[in-house]
């Protein structure tokens, strides 16, 4: 037989395009249609309905960006129609290969009760299947002219991510607003032949199967009449109906499809639209839930669910009816889809404790797994987090984003920096955004890594980013790839079913050690840096107020502001959002961030600033609090307590070459004429930390222009241009006595400058470095390098509830693609018995590199550097322009345990205070090895106290734990404060508590105290 399959397969695509699609609504009548453009911000339904309409046309402009415009449409089925499946098409200028990116609008009934949603994907209104014919139609969109920031070209600078820039010209043209006869027949012939078409495509052309389907297509083409498309589909269909009867091979790959939308908390919208984004998507899903009784639709991100409960209700209860009847499956466990590189410790533990929490309350479901598709790598510590929420299993797909490496499994146990292993799973679709096609189905099949000994993986399925979720058509693919002949199979199921599943079939999954890097998206460690600031300075407020909230309580009987700290964390959740902390949103996110930030913090300045009032009382005596949670200066770690200075007085002066030192007998800091620190000698060691011939602090510049994705990616080249910034306008004395020196140093350049002031303190081993830049440079990236006089192979990371090692050299594809990692207060890194620390207060990207010097002794240099600031032009074109302020430090000497001290100290500055004396800490722990990361009272409102600790070295820590309360009861809990066997055996003697813990181990005890409220009562 001579070969004709390039002539059938294109003879399909043209008839599908020309004569079939066009057939799906073979009579239409237009709608009548009026509009009103809401003033300013989203209006309420009730105003929007009630607004004086003006009738507009097919054709007409409409919305300027960020607008939101209300049509109300109307009119009549035709009589004629009677019988016939009747939809309204609703055309508002969409761009199909824009869903979730471009114009929407949520539909309302005459009355204001929510329909459905139009996206570029979902463009029809049902009106009747049949109808009686001259049925009066009325529908009001809540339409939101929502700008395309994401174009094609990408990544070029637009103003549109702005309101204050955006301008206030139409973006939009109305196309089609219509009533049609729907041909249900001609709809399901174009799904068979979509089916077919992409399967054929995918097998191979030598085997037998793909030429069955050709000829079967090319029968059902030759059946079909151009002329009268609804006339011959079922007849053209019945040509297809052998091939797609053909049952999947006994081996064929099996797939959960889960119904999906992954929705961007805020990306390139801002946050107030994800809200309606949230109602449109969950009010088509809901519809489709009705229609489709083997779908499933899985949602994450507990703060979505709580938009709507807040912002339509009328939506919420349809989702709540969908969560019961087993349907719509709440997902995750977690507030928000939050980044997991940058969060602090607890506030990756609150994710899981509201996220779960919530969905408990509201459905009276507990989620087994971590649901984060999207997010950009994932820390360390996250396994034993998500255990100690309770759940055990996590799936994302983002890894397969990696530019270099490919990652060995799609199934396996990820083990965290405590030993802890989570089942996880990175669905083989390669996409959160699965459309049931065919090259999708295949390439899940072809890439699963685990064949022979796992034969399940998981396909989110639906239209995300954001926003849309699922369509008809993906369900009417999939129920044709349920069983199919050179297919995988293809079956709707929830997420626990699909782990559950998997889990049995792989009992022995390979172990993965460590954190899942990401090798891409590196510069989403330090773009938008204010978003940074906000959030690490949000985290220790909320720290210090439930500590000192907590103390207050129990000591002095103030009441604990439950719900304002509550509110306060979910606050601060929601920006740690995977495109707002990553600092990869467009202008308006950041700008609202920053304002939020300072809201936040002004509130907890105030339940702080009460709470000591309430334990110091009043009173003369300079007291000084300390939030840390270890001692210095004399106070306790959580106590109020009169400091003591410790240590030589400091000296500083001119050195004999013209620059400056500072002393203060732990230390000696040697400063050069540029302003540069060329000598950090650590006096009890007797061990210079600088380089030979280096100079520390030094600031550099790079060009910064990545290949693509500018707020997101740093590419390894921009290494190859530098710039050292050695000029100095000025160095002076800022204030010197003994307690404290500081040596100012000012700088310019381009069309920025820097102000830092190096500051050296009676008593502390490490040099304290404030900066303040005045940023004014783009697509250039500034950082601060450390060349250390260290033979080091690896360097310590702190990430949540411990550290991470990482290696110097790169001996590997694996170790050189690291070339720019996350670090959060701390890094750290040594010889054997000596090493240096920095630590910051902001700062989240570093780079580590070493050579070897060709120098007389032939040295090694482990060069560090902190990543200050970037310049990218895209989404936000003026992404970090004015003026910044971190802190960090130089530690030399340091051992871990330093390091981690350092890193708490320089985030929980001291706080001075005039009251009647000191406060003794609510609890006391005794190794320093331990640290308390949470002193709280219990979420119930029993009265019970709540402490999380870790051991932070990564060792084995005997630990005895002090309360300054009568103890009556201790226990384990997980992170929900619910009781576990799954700790530390307690010993427990009076007011303390003995207990030893792993590395790493995180503990979670709730102290019940005398008197301390109805749950003690109770117990």
């Amino acid at each position: 037989m001579h070969d004709d399959r390039a002539l059938i397969e294109a003879r399909l695509q043209r008839v599908l395009n020309e004569r079939i699609r066009p057939a799906l609504y073979p009579e239409s009548v237009p709608l009548e249609v009026a509009a009103w453009v809401a003033p300013g911000e989203p209006v309420p339904v009730a105003e929007g309905l009630a607004a004086p309409h003006t009738p507009v046309a097919v054709g007409d402009a409409w919305g300027a960006p960020w607008g939101t415009t209300w049509f109300k449409v109307t009119g009549q089925v035709p009589r004629e129609w009677a019988g016939h499946t009747v939809e309204a098409v609703l055309d508002l200028g969409f761009d199909e290969r824009m869903p979730g990116f471009q114009c929407e609008a949520l539909v309302h009934t005459r009355d204001g009760s929510p329909m459905k949603a139009l996206n570029p994907r979902n463009q029809w209104v049902r009106v009747g299947a049949p109808v009686r014919g001259g049925e009066r139609v009325e529908w009001h969109l809540e339409a939101a002219s929502n700008p395309v920031i994401l174009d094609v070209p990408p990544f070029r600078p637009t103003r549109l991510g702005d309101l204050e820039t955006a301008g206030t010209e139409p973006l939009y043209r109305l196309a089609r607003l219509d009533l049609a006869v729907f041909d249900t027949e001609v709809w399901e012939l174009v799904q068979d032949l979509e089916v077919l078409g992409e399967l054929m495509a995918e097998l191979p052309v030598d085997g037998p199967r793909r030429w069955e389907v050709l000829r079967a297509v090319g029968r059902a083409l030759d059946t079909v009449d151009l002329q009268d498309v609804g006339g011959s589909a079922r007849a053209a269909r019945a040509q297809l109906r052998e091939v797609l009867a053909a049952p999947a091979a006994a081996s064929a790959h099996r797939i959960s499809a889960v119904g999906h939308a992954h929705i961007d908390s805020a990306w390139l919208w801002p946050l107030r639209e994800t809200v309606r984004k949230v109602a449109r998507t969950t009010a088509n899903m809901t519809a489709l839930l009705e229609d489709e009784p083997e779908f499933v639709f899985a949602m994450s991100q507990a703060q979505q669910y709580a938009w709507i409960k807040e912002h339509r209700p009328e939506v919420y209860a349809k989702v709540k009816k969908a969560v019961a009847d087993g349907r719509f499956v709440p997902a995750g466990g977690m507030w928000v889809e939050s980044d997991t590189n940058m969060p602090g410790s607890e506030a990756m533990a609150r994710q899981f404790v509201h996220g779960k929490r919530f969905f408990m309350e509201e459905f009276g479901v507990e989620n087994d797994e971590a649901w984060l598709p999207d997010t950009f790598g994932f820390a360390a510590g996250l396994p034993g987090i998500i255990r100690a929420a309770g759940s055990k299993w996590l799936l994302t797909q983002k890894i397969s984003w990696s530019q270099v490496n490919t990652f060995p499994h799609h199934t396996f146990r990820w083990e965290g920096i405590d030993g802890t292993r989570i089942f996880t799973h990175f669905p083989p679709v390669d996409t959160y955004n699965c459309q049931m096609a065919g090259s999708e189905i295949a390439h899940a099949a072809r890439n699963f890594r685990d064949k022979g000994v796992a034969r399940h993986s998981l396909a989110p399925t639906g239209w995300g980013d954001g926003g849309g979720g699922t369509t008809r058509e993906m369900i009417a693919k999939a129920r044709r790839l349920r069983d199919l002949d050179g297919s995988a199979v293809v079956e709707w199921e929830k997420p626990a079913d699909f782990f559950a599943k998997a889990e049995r079939d792989h009992p022995n999954a390979p172990v993965w050690v460590g954190e899942l890097y990401l090798e891409l998206h590196r510069a989403t460690l330090t773009s938008q840096a204010r978003t940074k600031r906000g959030n690490r300075r949000s985290e220790q407020l909320l720290h210090e107020a439930e500590l000192w909230s907590a103390t207050a309580a129990v000591a002095a009987g103030r009441p604990y502001p439950h719900a304002a700290l509550d509110r306060l964390w979910k606050t601060v959740l929601l920006h740690q959002f995977h495109d707002i902390l990553p600092g990869s949103s467009i202008a308006w996110v950041h700008r609202e961030a920053e304002r939020t930030y300072a809201a936040v913090a002004e509130e907890l300045e105030g339940i702080i600033a009460g709470a000591l009032a309430a334990l110091a009382g009043s009173g003369d005596d300079d007291l000084t609090v300390n939030s840390a949670p270890h001692g210095r200066a004399g106070v306790a770690a959580g106590a109020v307590g009169r400091a003591v200075a410790e240590g030589p007085a400091v000296r500083a002066g001119a050195a004999p070459d013209g620059g400056f030192f500072l002393d203060n007998g732990l230390l000696r800091i040697g400063i050069d004429a540029r302003g540069l620190i060329v000598s950090a000698y650590d006096l009890v060691a007797g061990r210079e930390a600088v380089a030979p011939g280096g100079a520390a602090n030094l600031l550099q510049i790079h060009p910064d222009f990545p290949n693509m994705w500018d707020a997101w990616d740093v590419d390894a080249f921009y290494r190859n241009v530098v710039t050292d910034l050695t000029e100095a306008d000025e160095v002076a004395w800022g204030a010197v006595s003994a307690q404290a020196a500081t040596l100012r140093v000012s700088r310019s350049f381009g069309a920025s400058r820097v102000v830092q002031d190096l500051t050296l303190a009676r008593g502390d081993r490490r040099l304290d470095i404030a900066t303040e830049v005045d940023w004014h440079e783009t697509e250039t990236f500034l950082k601060a390098a450390f060349p250390l006089d260290l033979h080091a192979e690896r360097w310590a990371a702190e990430t949540q509830f411990g550290h991470l090692h990482r290696p110097t050299h790169t001996n590997t594809s694996w170790e050189a693609a690291k070339f720019e990692a996350c670090a959060h207060r701390f890094v750290h890194a040594e010889e054997p018995g000596w090493g240096v620390a920095l630590v910051n207060d902001c700062l989240y990207g570093h780079d580590v590199t070493r050579t070897v010097r060709e120098d007389g002794d032939r040295g090694t240099t482990t060069t560090v550097r902190l990543s200050l600031l970037r310049a990218p032009r895209f989404p936000d074109p003026e992404t970090d322009q004015g003026r910044h302020r971190f802190r960090y430090a130089l530690a030399p000497g340091s051992t871990i345990g330093d390091a981690v001290r350092e890193g708490h100290r320089i985030n929980l500055p001291e706080r001075r205070i005039m009251g009647a004396g000191p406060v003794a800490p609510l609890v006391t722990v005794d190794n320093d090895a331990t640290v308390v990361t949470a002193v709280k009272l219990a979420d119930d409102a029993g009265g019970d106290v709540i402490v999380r600790l870790h051991e932070a070295h990564g060792g084995r820590a005997r630990t005895t734990l002090t309360t300054a309360f009568a103890l009556v009861g201790a226990h384990t809990t997980d992170l929900l404060e619910r009781p576990t066997d799954d700790g530390p055996a307690l010993e427990r003697a009076g007011d303390t508590l003995r207990m030893t813990l792993r590395p790493f181990q995180i503990v979670t005890l709730r102290l019940v105290r005398e008197g301390g409220g109805p749950a003690a009562a109770a117990r």
